[in-house]
């Protein structure tokens, strides 16, 4: 009878059904039954040698790699199944990609293929792959192999990218959940608590410490919120450790969720470590700022060319962050107060000055944005530590422009 409701609608199957005569109850249960089995004969049914697992990729060299990779690998010998759900997939060839990918609109997509395919590209950048067997029932492993295969249906398989709330790694946490329902106790990652900036720079710094320090400074105050457990998961290894943490209650008992876990490939050591990272780079710049100011106070001389090169610097970058703020959907952009110091108003503010002449507006911008440094200081606990030696910079060349000003005839 099955194969005869197959392919009908939910409302002549229905019909259908009660012109068995069946009761309320019994007629609910056997339209539940033949949807479930509609939907696992759309997408195969596995055979009780299936497995699923966990697949946690080591962060890679490169930005886009650095924190890591999550997919869920169905494998099934019996059907001859090897597919391993990867959900961090994006084109190069879409339109605009840059912008895109610049305002927080550039699709991702789930991809499916053998694992053994992802893993040797995994392998050729030196990257560990560790494997952990999910402990599910066969009806658990049919609904959570179920809902991958309907999101890589073409009409579902995009989606919008959200770094810290929708990724590779969240969605595998979404389709577990929607494949065990309350059988799954998930208490996310609990080792430690940290904010999604400290998250970032834990990671980001060991691959790239100037990426790091770029991204702090996109970055805004959204960011500096402590992460949930369970947000904390959108970084791979946490992942990996919330899943070893969690229980699934399987025919009455409680298990452990990972059955067992074992090392696919594990890379070799590789010292990544920059020579020249942006806080010995900033800190050294400070200390020849402070050399160059100190010359020119004692010579009595009235030169800014430097602050032009260095406020210029900072109003472009001013300019940026409201960019990243007004400009885009990442969410996590906004209320950026890295703003205070990096005044867009100074490009093209700062050209305004020479030393014959001044305009008379120019001491009450240096009042002003030397209140927006002081309210600066205020964020340094919460940010990128590198800020220090930048406001340090700023501060002295705000000082020696103030004195100097004094000794240029006012223009109006």
């Amino acid at each position: 009878m099955l194969s005869t409701f197959m392919n009908i609608n939910l409302k002549s199957l229905f019909l259908t059904a009660r012109s068995y005569n069946m009761k309320p109850l019994t007629l609910v249960l056997f339209c539940l039954l033949l949807i479930s089995g509609k939907v696992s004969a759309q997408f195969g049914t596995l055979s009780p040698e299936a497995k699923i697992s966990l697949i946690t990729v080591a962060p890679g060299n490169e930005l886009y790699s650095g924190f890591g990779h999550s997919v869920l690998w169905v494998s099934d010998p019996m059907q001859g199944l090897d597919r391993a759900y990867n959900y961090g997939t994006f084109s190069f060839e879409t339109g605009n990609f840059y912008v895109k990918f610049l305002r927080g609109t550039l699709p991702y997509s789930l991809s499916v293929g053998p694992l053994y395919q992802q893993a040797a590209y995994w392998q050729a950048e030196n990257r560990s792959i560790k494997e952990e067997v999910l402990n599910l029932s066969a009806s658990q492993k049919q609904k959570l192999y179920n809902f991958l295969e309907n999101n890589y249906l073409p009409e579902n398989r995009l989606y919008q990218y959200k770094f810290f709330f929708d990724n590779c790694s969240t969605r595998m946490v979404t389709a577990l959940k929607a494949a065990c329902g309350d059988s799954l106790e998930f208490p996310g990652y609990t080792h430690e608590k940290r904010s999604f900036r400290q998250w970032i720079d834990k990671y980001a710094y060991k691959q790239n410490p100037w990426a790091d320090f770029g991204m702090d400074l996109a970055i805004g105050a959204p960011s500096d919120e402590v992460a949930t457990a369970e947000q904390a998961t959108f970084l791979p290894d946490n992942l990996s450790a919330a899943f070893r943490d969690s229980k699934i209650k399987i025919g009455g008992q409680t298990l452990p969720l990972v059955a067992s876990q074992k090392d696919i490939f594990v890379a070799q050591p590789v010292d990544n470590a920059e020579l020249i990272t942006p806080m010995i780079f900033f800190w050294v710049l400070a200390g020849l700022v402070l050399a160059f100011t100190y010359w020119q106070t004692k010579k009595n001389k009235v030169d800014f060319t430097l602050d032009k090169i260095l406020f210029g610097f900072a109003g472009v970058i001013g300019w940026f962050i409201l960019l990243l703020w007004f400009g885009t959907n990442h969410g996590v952009t906004a209320f950026n107060y890295d703003i205070l110091w990096a005044f867009p108003l100074w490009m093209p503010l700062i050209f305004f000055i020479s030393p014959n002449k001044k305009p008379s507006w120019f001491q009450f911008l240096l009042i002003f944005y030397g209140f927006l440094l002081l309210c600066a200081t205020g964020n340094l606990l919460k940010h990128n530590l590198v800020v220090i030696p930048i406001l340090l910079i700023l501060i002295i060349r705000v000082y020696y422009m103030n004195n100097s000003l004094s000794k240029i005839p006012q223009n109006g």
